[in-house]
């Protein structure tokens, strides 16, 4: 049973004409997502002392993903406000919280050596931490999302095996090109997701181009974790780039299926001033 970690960044996604919230964060969904597909995991990262925190700690328990070297630092979780127009989600604005108080100490880097693949995202700010946790990781993986720029790759792909980019903007010639371009960075396979283009993927064989896979969608929120979760429970375990493709598809597309996340929905009693500014929309 492949062991991994997903290491940084969590957030509540909270959807406020809804007055719901639900765990979420690219690391702590790829932890769950990965742990549903069979893998052993853990979490690692920093929760506020506050409800969000709670909910978290919570919700990662409840799905058996270990928790033991969790942070709660005192003050707010990273939050994210997320509105609805005329049915299309729409991202309001986001606090980061305590997310980034990590503190780290030697314990730290021996539990992140202690497993199979490591997981990570843009929203950790890992700063100046992420080279060390790369030389402890036997593997690696990172997701730019759309916040990527060319110099921040540049500084983070030598340490990276398998990378992740949000390219819903670009065209596919474009897309392919950042791709390669990336590759010949240092990962063992980059993967480009264009939405309802469907995605792509290149390594040293080539490059595959993967359409999504139909469903019933409830909630599009984490169907992009669940493709990494996918793509990283299918290769680590040894398959081809276009099965892990493949797989990546089919698993987002059941993401999609189920509200927020992950699931585990709280009441949000809400923000005044968030509220009212999602009204006035």
């Amino acid at each position: 049973m492949v062991r991994i970690l997903g290491l940084g960044d969590n957030t509540v996604d909270t959807y406020v004409d809804a007055g719901l919230q639900y765990p979420g964060g690219n690391a702590v969904n790829v932890a769950v997502m990965t742990k549903r597909l069979g893998a052993a995991t853990a979490y690692l990262g920093c929760f506020g002392s506050d409800e969000g925190g709670a909910l978290l700690h919570h919700a990662l328990d409840a799905e058996g993903v270990d928790i033991s070297r969790i942070r709660v630092r005192a003050g707010p979780n990273a939050r994210a406000y997320i509105g609805h127009v005329n049915g299309d989600r729409q991202f309001i604005s986001s606090s980061p919280g305590v997310r980034a108080e990590y503190s780290w100490d030697e314990e730290d880097f021996a539990y992140i050596a202690s497993f199979d693949h490591v997981h990570t995202s843009i929203y950790s700010e890992l700063g100046e931490a992420l080279p060390r946790v790369a030389h402890h990781a036997a593997s690696l993986s990172f997701d730019g999302s759309n916040r990527w720029t060319r110099d921040l790759l540049v500084e983070v792909l030598p340490h990276v095996r398998f990378a992740f980019l949000s390219g819903a903007e670009m065209h596919e010639a474009e897309a392919l090109d950042v791709a390669q371009k990336c590759l010949a960075l240092g990962p063992e396979a980059v993967v480009v997701t264009r939405g309802s283009e469907g995605s792509l993927a290149v390594n040293s064989h080539g490059a595959i181009h993967q359409a999504p896979k139909q469903t019933a969608v409830v909630d599009t929120l984490g169907a992009g974790d669940g493709f990494i979760s996918g793509f990283l429970t299918t290769a680590l375990a040894g398959a081809s780039l276009e099965t892990s493709m493949a797989q990546a598809a089919a698993f987002a597309a059941l993401v999609c299926s189920w509200p927020g996340g992950f699931g585990h929905a709280a009441p949000w009693a809400g923000d005044a001033v968030v509220r009212r500014a999602n009204s006035a929309r």
